[in-house]
């Protein structure tokens, strides 16, 4: 009799531990429902942030190779550095900076499509992944370099902010500014230094922001702004732009320290080496006088280790990267090292001087890191 009830008791038991487990699991709607959560929580929380970078799980040489070009974010309005000519293509020094590194990636200088970019829009397109690479005049500093989740290579360009002034003005001096419209662009690191100078000095003036070089230009000439604040290389240029010239002048004074850099998204750190080792092999042309002329003759004769594995024939640096063993003797020969790139957009046609933007043995900043 016991036996039977204990029989009896197993079963019920397993019976009622059966029905709780199949309770347990979701019907088949219970189930598509919770699928679909997260599919319709996501456009949200992108509407809220920044749209989503390609997955780090594919690499940007990766995707760039698979599409067949690079897509950089440029300025459209900025002689010298970048700018779109009437026929529609780009031109100036920031431009064949991108050329170089088509090469590295291509062996060709042409593998690129270009974004015009306003001040304000150019780190968003890096964020979201609408661009590859940003060569767009960009200051390095500490927030961008961290809060922004960019990564900056060393500066191609060192620069200052100044002011260009009407001549009859009487401004000579930063003081003289009291009361003055200035124009700057907005989202930019000139309309915050100019606001912390002014502030830090006491002096009273009537900011005018702009989207880009073009309307700020057109406001100075017209007459609707006393002054306008760049980069020290952007006064040469505006200047050199003038008809009448010499109804402006630029001041004396520096107010800034900007350090321009080619940005990348952070967390790719293969791409950033590419990007920062392009312009190490650019430095290093320059440092040792090898041109677009004469590197297949440096290439042939030279004794250097070191120069034998920029060139190609030395080291295999290049695969380290994923790019060719000669990426860096072609990017010299096909674009030309950084000398030849500034004389060419910028010393030549619009006499900026190279300042600090000489290799350090010349007495500039410039320094390419060792190729061993």
């Amino acid at each position: 009799m016991k036996k039977h009830l204990m029989v009896a008791f197993v079963l019920m038991f397993a019976l009622v531990l059966g029905s709780s487990c199949t309770k347990a699991q979701p019907t088949p709607t219970e189930s598509s429902t919770v699928q679909q959560q997260p599919t319709v929580a996501t456009p949200v929380a992108e509407v809220k942030s920044t749209p989503a970078a390609p997955k780090a799980s594919v690499s940007t040489l990766q995707q760039i190779r698979d599409r067949g070009y690079i897509v950089v974010g440029v300025n459209a309005s900025n002689p010298g550095f970048a700018y779109l000519q009437e026929d529609g293509s780009y031109q100036g020094f920031e431009i064949d900076l991108a050329k170089a590194l088509s090469v590295a990636v291509f062996g060709s200088p042409d593998k690129l499509e270009f974004r015009p970019l306003t001040s304000k829009e150019r780190f968003v397109a890096l964020q979201s992944g609408e661009i590859d690479v940003l060569i767009r005049t960009a200051t390095v500093n500490l927030s961008r370099d961290t809060e922004l989740g960019l990564d900056f290579t060393s500066p191609y360009f060192y620069d200052g902010q100044t002011f260009v002034v009407r001549d009859n003005l009487g401004i000579n001096t930063i003081e003289d500014l009291e009361g003055a419209s200035i124009a700057v662009l907005t989202g930019s690191t000139t309309e915050t230094n100019l606001a912390a100078t002014m502030a830090s000095k006491n002096i009273s003036y009537r900011p005018l922001t702009f989207e880009n070089l073009d309307e700020m230009k057109s406001a100075f000439i017209n007459g609707r702004v006393d002054a306008v604040s760049v980069d020290k290389s952007s006064a040469v240029v505006f200047l050199a732009q003038f008809e009448n010239a010499g109804d402006f002048k630029g001041l004396e004074e520096t107010i800034s320290k900007e350090p321009l850099g080619i940005a990348v998204r952070h967390g790719d750190s293969n791409w950033k080496d590419i990007c920062q080792w392009t312009l190490f092999a650019m430095f290093y042309g320059d440092e040792h006088n090898i041109t677009s002329a004469n590197v297949d003759e440096v290439r042939a004769t030279t004794s250097s280790p070191e120069t034998k594995n920029v060139l190609g024939t030395g080291k295999e640096l290049g695969p380290m990267m994923g790019l060719s063993l000669d990426w860096a003797y072609q990017i010299i020969k096909q674009v030309g090292n950084y000398g030849e790139i500034f004389d060419r957009n910028l010393g030549i046609p619009l006499r900026v001087t190279r300042g600090y933007n000489k290799p350090w043995n010349q007495g500039g900043l410039f320094y390419a890191n060792p190729f061993n």
